[in-house]
């Protein structure tokens, strides 16, 4: 496989999110819109205090009992906190990360990192960030603890300028850690007189109030209901969410009404415990009701911890009361639900993420929750707090908080009879079925819509593979699943989870199978991305022989495009199209994957190009693009069009290379190929360089850098694409001489994807460096002189003896003075700056 089909990467990821703030979902380079948080109230000090201990710490852990509000506080003092940092913000959701192992790779995800050096997850991510300026938010880490603590403890120590801001139920426990313990809402003294105004000297009361106007319309806190609500807020002992969950049923009682009712299970829930510490005292036998262990089960979590044995968790002795305060508000809204909605709730806590209706119906739909229940019961679910809907107009996703669905998935193991068990062999099935459908339409117009929802399922589909690998019997069907979904890893750059799958699906499903030969043959597809062919060849071929075996000769066919790419990797031409001859010397069978069979075409054409034989190589992508333009294909239709203008530009007719190159950069932006614009701009670099055009070329090289430079390909090294780079910029070099062809260079490594795609399109110049134009006061040019030294906002405020806070005040200003995003923009600018006082002084010195 040539560096063509190698670089094969980022379909429909979103090549211009280049900014601040990004969140995945624990899945992602996808980054879907972030979690919409609801508006934070009575916080105010927190995030005070959260930005200024990140100022002066590089790990800040925000610890507290379930519901106080961890993950809305982080959210909240995110975006003030983004623009201190050169390379952003980052959110991981780890909510619904089940598998330790994942981590790393939730954290690639976050951080669009696509990677093609083959190294483990945690390498890849330490190289990565060791020279950048950010801050990761790591939402949820309780359930994970020792493998985010290892993960934090190796990026902090192999990075200078990354921070951490954390979210857990238990500190981690590591040298260094800043822990700022979230307490829950201030509310009155019992008896104590309320002021007119008690919402904004109660913060509980205000966030009553706020949540209760919003589910009906013209609620305010009066001299006739704030006593009411004061007590309400009290007996919650301020908990954020039991208070959100209380305001939701002002649908339907009133505020004294609810203010009886929880009272009367407060009173309830107090003589049970105290009947079951009698019993316990009189005979010295324990009762073991269900609620019990849940309740058990809740206080082990909010006190000990397997990091922290000594259970020494900020605030244990309060945390058991709290944990009892929000059971019993958790209870009551179970008990409100109708048993549609009981049984939804706890059904649906298998997902451990975000799921939509499609997915809900085939799981939940059965015994007790009819199919056409199902969405009264959602509706029913949102209306009382208990899911959270979050996606857009267009596709509804909903999820639950940690602790409602981990409320639900004790009811349903209370069931027995294993439902648990069973709910995830339906999320195992859905899975399947559904990646089945994906891959099956595939090869069409669907390409972006079906990466999305991959992206959106994608904690969902990890769940179910990792429930094959621990589940004795169903390696091999983890295995089928996984095939399914090479296009998925392959397409969108995300070849060290698929290598991460595929290894150990493999080794725990050794069986000669069908699934084992397509896992064999996908497995080497990821390591040739990764320009590893020593590995990938004997995979290839051992799919090929274990197909011919099973009499499959689909899957014998499947690994035609492995076996000749890695001939073509070693730079082995004859022994490639020796391969892809025989691939394409018959037509394609009926359930052969098309997406692989232009892929054959690509390379086959790649072959003969460097081969001369150019005629050939231009009909064969033309053969094939009636096939894409028939189905509304896209992926692979930009492929055939970069060799169209490969076979031309090797001919010598740049004019029709440029046309068809810039053809096909225009549907890579599409469909998000981040590697295939790279290869398309050095590609065009050498067409502008042909026709003498030097500058272009330049810029579109250093623009093509950026990309190799952060994905770490070796690409640009390989056989099959080396030399179209080498033609590129030796003729630029030459035209404009080694001073000039690097300031062009330079301009273009500081293009951003889309800009730099607009700039090989002739949409826009490439943008030079600003000259001393008085925009910056001398204050702000002196710090931006710093900033082109590598100094971080800390050592800047330490050499001109500010506060940090003043320090990035100046770099905020700097920024928005110059319409610039990142601090490396500020760097240069600093650097065409003094290149202009230079010339200056220079020009009068002659005069």
């Amino acid at each position: 496989m040539s560096a063509h089909c190698g670089a094969m990467a980022g379909t429909v990821h979103d090549v211009r999110r280049r900014v601040p703030i990004l969140q995945a979902s624990a899945t992602r380079g996808y980054a879907e819109p972030p979690l919409r948080a609801p508006g934070l109230v009575g916080r105010r000090q927190e995030v005070a205090e959260v930005k200024r201990l990140l100022a002066g710490h590089r790990l800040v852990t925000l610890t507290g009992i379930g519901g106080v509000g961890k993950t809305r506080l982080a959210l909240h003092a995110v975006p003030g906190l983004a623009r201190a940092f050169g390379d952003g913000a980052h959110v991981v959701q780890l909510v619904g990360v089940r598998d330790a192992s994942l981590v790393p790779l939730a954290v690639i995800e976050a951080l669009n990192i696509l990677d093609a050096s083959g190294c483990s997850p945690l390498q890849t991510l330490v190289d990565h960030v060791r020279d950048r300026e950010l801050l990761l938010v790591l939402d949820n880490c309780e359930h994970l603890a020792d493998a985010c603590a290892e993960l934090v403890a190796t990026l902090l120590e192999e990075s200078a300028r990354v921070r951490v801001l954390a979210t857990s139920r238990h500190r981690l426990a590591l040298d260094g850690e800043h822990v700022l313990e979230v307490q829950p809402l201030a509310t009155p003294s019992p008896g104590e007189r309320l002021p007119a105004n008690a919402a904004l000297e109660y913060p509980a009361l205000a966030l009553f109030a706020d949540r209760a106007a919003a589910v009906l319309p013209g609620f305010a806190l009066t001299a006739d209901n704030q006593d009411a609500v004061a007590a309400l807020c009290r007996r919650l002992d301020g908990l954020p969410l039991a208070i959100e969950l209380a305001a939701a049923r002002l649908r339907v009682l009133g505020v004294r009404q609810l203010l009886e009712r929880l009272d009367r299970r407060y009173r309830l829930l107090a003589e049970s415990r105290a009947d079951d510490r009698a019993d316990d005292h009189g005979d010295d036998r324990a009762g073991d009701p269900a609620e019990d262990r849940a309740e058990e089960h809740a206080e082990n979590r909010a006190g000990q911890h397997p990091r922290d044995p000594a259970g020494d968790t900020p605030g244990h002795d309060q945390a058991l009361p709290r944990h009892r305060t929000l059971r019993a508000a958790v209870d009551w809204s179970h008990d409100l639900c109708t048993p549609q909605e009981q049984t939804l709730w706890a059904r649906a806590s298998v997902f451990p993420g975000s799921f939509d209706v499609d997915a809900v119906e085939e799981v939940c739909a059965g015994p007790g929750l009819d199919r056409d229940e199902l969405v009264d019961a959602l509706t029913g679910l949102v209306d009382k707090s208990l899911l959270v809907r979050d996606g857009d107009a267009v596709h509804a996703r909903y999820r639950m908080l940690e602790s409602i669905r981990q409320y639900g998935l004790d009811r349903l193991r209370e069931t027995g009879d294993g439902a648990e068990e069973a709910a995830r062999y339906r999320v195992r099935d859905w899975c399947l079925r559904f990646a089945e459908e994906c891959e099956r339409r595939w090869f069409g117009p669907d390409q972006p819509e079906l990466v999305r929802r991959l992206h959106a399922e994608l904690d969902t589909v990890r769940s179910a593979l990792e429930f094959c690998l621990v589940t004795p019997g169903e390696a091999r069907t983890g295995l089928r699943l996984a095939g399914h979904l090479w296009f998925f890893w392959f397409a969108c750059g995300t070849w060290v989870e698929g290598r991460y799958w595929y290894e150990r699906l493999l080794a725990a499903a050794p069986e000669p199978t069908r699934a084992r030969a397509r896992g064999l043959w996908a497995l080497a597809l990821m390591l040739l991305v990764q320009a590893d062919p020593a590995r990938a060849e004997p995979l290839a071929e051992e799919s090929y022989e274990l197909s011919l075996r099973l009499a499959d000769d689909t899957e014998a066919a499947h690994t035609f495009l492995t076996r000749g790419g890695s001939a073509l990797i070693r730079g082995d031409f004859g022994r490639a199209r020796e391969v892809y001859e025989e691939a394409l010397s018959r037509p394609p069978r009926e359930d052969e994957l098309m997406g692989l069979v232009g892929f054959k075409h690509v390379e086959l054409a790649f072959v003969l190009t460097i081969q001369g034989e150019y005629d050939r190589a231009t009909a064969l992508c033309e053969e094939f693009r009636q096939t894409c333009l028939a189905a509304g294909e896209q992926w692979v239709h930009s492929y055939l069009l970069r060799m169209l203008a490969f076979a031309e530009w090797s001919k010598g007719d740049r004019a029709r290379a440029r046309t068809h190159a810039r053809e096909c950069l225009r549907l890579k932006r599409v469909v998000g190929d981040v590697l295939g614009i790279a290869m398309t701009l050095e590609l065009l670099a050498a067409v502008h360089a042909g026709d003498g055009e030097g500058r272009p070329a330049a810029v579109l090289l250093g623009a093509a850098d950026r990309i190799w430079r952060h994905t770490r390909s070796t690409t640009t090294r390989n056989e099959s694409h080396g030399p179209v780079r080498r033609a590129a910029e030796e003729r630029a070099r030459r035209l404009l001489g080694e001073s000039g062809f690097e300031n062009a260079h330079r301009e273009g490594l500081e293009l951003s994807f889309d800009q730099a795609a607009d700039y090989a399109l002739g949409k826009r110049t490439a943008p030079r460096h600003p000259g001393l134009d008085g925009r910056l006061t001398r204050r702000e040019a002196e710090v931006a002189g710093l900033i082109a030294q590598g100094l971080t906002n800390q050592q800047i405020a330490d050499r001109l003896v500010v506060a940090r806070r003043t320090a990035e005040g100046h770099v905020e200003r700097i920024l928005s003075k110059l319409g610039l995003t990142s601090r490396s923009q500020v760097a240069l600018w600093a650097v065409g700056r003094h290149d202009v006082d230079n010339g200056r002084r220079t020009q009068e010195a002659d005069t």
